[in-house]
This record gives C-alpha cells, sequence and structure tokens, in this order.
C-alpha cells in the first residue's frame, strides 16, 4: 500500500546483499572449511551489527576487515587465513535473484535511473553484474566504504541521493531489511520494502511508502506512486 503524497522517484538506490543477490551460496564454502552452515546467518548478522556500531564510535573498517573479523569470532577462531578468504571470495561469486533482473528492467523502461548501495566493496555487485550481462541496467554502485560508514545513519543515505543527483524526498530505497527501510523513512526518503526476508514489517519500523513480497513488485508500486 503506497502512501497517498508520496510521488514517483526520480532514482532508486538498491540494498544489495539480500536484497539483489542472494547469500545462501556461501553456506557451501562454510561447509567447505569445516564450518556447519548455520554459522551464515550468524556471521552475518555480527558483521552487520559490529559495522553499525564501529560507525556509531566514529569510523567503521572497510567490509572485508569487519566480515573477517566476524568470520574468526563466529568459528571460535578455528578458520586459517586461506579459509577465510576463501569465504569472503564467495561474495563476488553469489547470484542475483531473478526478480531482480525484472526490478531493473521495469526501471530502465520507465527511464528513472538504478543504483547498487552496499556496505560492501561496490567491485563485489560490479563483478556480479558483469557476469550476468547487465551492467547496464544499474548507473552505479555505492559503496558507503567511501565514507567510512554503515548504514543506517541518515548522512549515509543523503550522501547516496548527493551521488545520484537526487533529492532524498525525489530518491527511493529497496531493501528487504527493515532496519534500512526505517533509516531511509527518518533520512526523508521514499522507501520499498520487500517482505520476502522478514516476512512482515516489524510495528517498531517506520512505515515504508511500498510494501510489497518481490523486489520488483515493489519497483512497481514505486512507479506507481
Amino acid at each position: 500500500m503506497a502512501r497517498a503524497t508520496a510521488r514517483r522517484p526520480q532514482a532508486v538506490l538498491f540494498d544489495v546483499f539480500e536484497t539483489l543477490v542472494r547469500l545462501e551460496p556461501l553456506r557451501a564454502r562454510f561447509t567447505e572449511a569445516g564450518r556447519p552452515g548455520h554459522e551464515l546467518e550468524l556471521f552475518f548478522a555480527r558483521t552487520l551489527r559490529d559495522g553499525m556500531a564501529y560507525t556509531l564510535a566514529g569510523e567503521a573498517p572497510p567490509f572485508r576487515q569487519v566480515a573477517a573479523a566476524e568470520l574468526a569470532t563466529t568459528s571460535g577462531h578455528t578458520l586459517t587465513e586461506e579459509q577465510i578468504e576463501h569465504i569472503l571470495d564467495g561474495f563476488a561469486t553469489l547470484p542475483l535473484y531473478p526478480e531482480a533482473v525484472t526490478a531493473f528492467d521495469l526501471l530502465r523502461d520507465a527511464g528513472i535511473p538504478a543504483y547498487g548501495f552496499t556496505h560492501g566493496s561496490a567491485k563485489v555487485l560490479e563483478s556480479i553484474l558483469d557476469r550476468e550481462g547487465l551492467a547496464d541496467r544499474v548507473v552505479r554502485v555505492l559503496s558507503t566504504e567511501r565514507i567510512r560508514s554503515f548504514k543506517p545513519p541518515a548522512a549515509v543515505y543523503h550522501w547516496a541521493c548527493e551521488q545520484a543527483g537526487s533529492a532524498p524526498d525525489a530518491t527511493a530505497l529497496v531493501a528487504v531489511h527493515s532496519w534500512d527501510v526505517h533509516g531511509a523513512v527518518k533520512a526523508g526518503l521514499l522507501a520499498g520494502f520487500g517482505t520476502r526476508l522478514e516476512g512482515a514489517l516489524p510495528p517498531v519500523v517506520e512505515q515504508p511508502h511500498v510494501q510489497a513480497e518481490r523486489v520488483d513488485q515493489v519497483v512497481t508500486g514505486l512507479l506507481e506512486l
């Protein structure tokens, strides 16, 4: 359901991990390293948590450094440096969700630029898009590493809007993480929440402008504002 006062965005920012890109294939790299596959979720949650904590403390290290430290901690410091690198290298090999391609096509047909918006290295999504032959669907991948921060401080979303050349109230964030949607709304952006990952919007989260199960359905809703 869309807010009546919202207008169609002039630019759309896409969160990357789990919104555009599937993390599930990383699980095999955990088991190859002798770790249980269920550590994937704990590792990723800890990486986001501590990246946000470092941001609150002042500046965040690069995503890969934070992720390497969390892999060591989550494994009980049993992984070798080579095993940690092997798992982290897997990020660049991850597949896109099919609905992400449809979402890109919808925006391209509407003449609205799409941007990747990630905590991680821009090269990760760029390599995935190149491999899939979709590099032309995204104008640019914006990495918060450039400003030594993780989402969701308002300044991070405002920085992304500046990079996209659009005002916050004319820029939409699309994400399947409710905390990311909450941050975008609090920063004055339009927001579209895909419920695919969490199932529903938690009651403590600011209401997004559009909600739907899949990312392409979210984009359709944003285009109808």
